[in-house]
């Protein structure tokens, strides 16, 4: 897994769980750099791509999306499957 530095990321596909396609789903929802990802809410993001898209994706992109913020809001480089639980959860009562 990439474990890169937060604080010099430049490109999204050098984020831990992120590779061309992840990082272009992120473009299409107006993430640009890995920054952008501070403060944002993961459920809305993937709210987003679905409906830029017309597409209902995988759950399992929110995963993603809860790993990545997680990550560049501080936290450590984690697979996105150690969020599954998290979006489940959360999902369950929403």
């Amino acid at each position: 897994m990439k474990n890169p530095d937060r604080e010099t990321v430049t490109e999204l596909t050098e984020l831990p769980n992120i590779g061309p396609a992840m990082a272009e789903d992120l473009r299409l929802v107006g993430i640009r750099q890995a920054k952008d990802l501070i403060d944002k809410d993961p459920y809305q993001l993937y709210d987003s791509l679905c409906q830029k898209t017309a597409t209902r994706h995988d759950p399992c992109v929110i995963d993603v999306f809860l790993a990545v913020v997680d990550f560049m809001e501080g936290g450590k480089a984690s697979p996105w499957w150690n969020f599954t639980a998290e979006r489940k959860k959360y999902l369950s009562v929403r």
